[in-house]
C-alpha cells in the first residue's frame, strides 16, 4: 500500500469503509482519476461524491454512514443525525421496524438532487447533548427519539412505552435525565402507563 492508500484507508476505517471525494483528494487522489479507481474495482461509487473501498468488509450499519456522508455540508461535514424510529432501531429499543431511514437535518439544509426515497428528513436544531457518535455517524439519544415520536404521535404509545422501559432498564435513560427534561410530563405519562 502506498502513502495515499494508507491515508484513505485510515479515514475509511473510521467510517466503515466509506469516504467522500473530498476526503480522497485530501489523501492525494486526483479528482480526474476517481473513475479509474472505480473501473479497477478498488472503489465502489455509492452515490454522488460518496464511495466505499471494495476490499473493506460490508457491515449492517454501513447504510447509516452512507446517508450521513450524503448529508454533508460544502465543508464535507455530515449534517444529518439519525432520529425517530431509526434511532430506536439503532439503540435496539422496542419492536419498531422503520420502513424509511429518519434523519434530523438543520432547518436550512438543501440538496440539489431529489431526496432518495429511503430517507425521511426532519428539520430541527439539535443541542450538542441531543446526539451521540457512532462509527462514522451520529444518532439522537434515546430520550430525544422517544420524545420526538410522542410529540408527533407517529408511533403507538405502546411502542414508546416499551422503548422507554427498555432504555431505562439498560441505563440509556436515567431518572435524573427525565426529571430535568422540558417534556418531563410527557415522558412520565408514558412511564405511568407502563406501571398500570
Amino acid at each position: 500500500m502506498n502513502a495515499n492508500e494508507n491515508r484513505l484507508y485510515a479515514i475509511a476505517e473510521g467510517q466503515q469503509g466509506y469516504f467522500t471525494a473530498k476526503q480522497a483528494v485530501s489523501c492525494g487522489y486526483i479528482t480526474q482519476n476517481h473513475r479509474h479507481h472505480i473501473r479497477s474495482g478498488a472503489w465502489i461509487r455509492e452515490c454522488r461524491g460518496v464511495y466505499r473501498l471494495a476490499r473493506f468488509p460490508a457491515s449492517g450499519e454501513g447504510q447509516y454512514v452512507l446517508w450521513a456522508l450524503w448529508s454533508r455540508s460544502r465543508a464535507d461535514v455530515p449534517l444529518g443525525v439519525f432520529s425517530h424510529q431509526t434511532a430506536l432501531s439503532i439503540h435496539e429499543l422496542s419492536d419498531v421496524m422503520p420502513a424509511r431511514i429518519h434523519m434530523i437535518v438543520p432547518p436550512g439544509f438543501r440538496r440539489n438532487a431529489a431526496l432518495p426515497k429511503v430517507l425521511c428528513l426532519h428539520r430541527a436544531d439539535l443541542a450538542a447533548n441531543d446526539s451521540e457518535p457512532r462509527q462514522g455517524y451520529r444518532v439522537v439519544r434515546a430520550l430525544r427519539a422517544i420524545v420526538d415520536l410522542a410529540r408527533e404521535g407517529s408511533e403507538s404509545r405502546d411502542h414508546l412505552r416499551q422503548a422507554l422501559q427498555q432504555a431505562t432498564a439498560r441505563g440509556l435513560i436515567t431518572r435524573p435525565e427525565i426529571r430535568a427534561h422540558p417534556d418531563r410530563p410527557l415522558v412520565e405519562s408514558l412511564l405511568e402507563g407502563a406501571r398500570q
